[in-house]
């Protein structure tokens, strides 16, 4: 048996020598098959491949679009909130400078009436101080006069007894000093 199988083979290779693909005489049988091949991947593709990548597809357009959405509204938000942080800033900034403000013109005004109080204690003391001073000046004077008038008495006494009275050597010393 395995003799005429072998017999048989030769007998088709003797008639078509090269791939069996290509023997036009299985042509026929090879195009139904690809015919029903194609149909079967066809319907393959459309029924089941097909619209599971474009469900994929819509649902990652949904999402891609979802999410732009999204970032929208967190970036309107993220605006709205730059300017509402940026308005209290400023109100914030507005605020401290009127309090500082406030708190200038407050020193201003203590200042001012520290200095007005310290400018009449100081002008105080120096009409007393001129007063003391025109009173111990008064004194010295007298005092002075005083001396004056005993040292020019001694002297007088000293270089011609019994010449000069007290009345003519006060009066001439007085003179003296009120020209001097």
């Amino acid at each position: 048996m395995a003799s005429e199988n072998t017999a048989g083979a030769a007998g088709v290779a003797e008639h078509y020598q090269g791939m069996p693909q290509l023997n036009p005489d299985w042509f026929s049988n090879q195009i139904f098959w690809l015919v029903v091949t194609l149909v079967v991947i066809y319907l393959i593709l459309t029924k089941v491949a097909l619209p599971r990548i474009a469900a994929v597809l819509a649902d990652r357009a949904n999402a891609i679009s979802s999410d732009l959405e999204q970032a929208e509204r967190l970036k309107q938000k993220a605006v709205e909130a730059e300017d509402a942080y940026n308005k209290a800033l400023a109100e914030a900034r507005a605020e401290a400078n009127r309090i500082v403000a406030e708190a200038r013109a407050e020193i201003q005004v203590d200042l001012d009436a520290a200095t007005a109080k310290a400018d009449a204690e100081i002008a105080a003391r120096t009409v007393e101080s001129e007063k003391a001073i025109a009173e111990i000046r008064a004194g010295a004077m007298k005092s002075i006069e005083q001396v004056a008038t005993d040292t020019a008495s001694a002297v007088i006494q000293a270089i011609m007894p019994g010449t000069g009275d007290d009345k003519s050597v006060a009066a001439a010393v007085k003179t003296r000093m009120k020209g001097a």
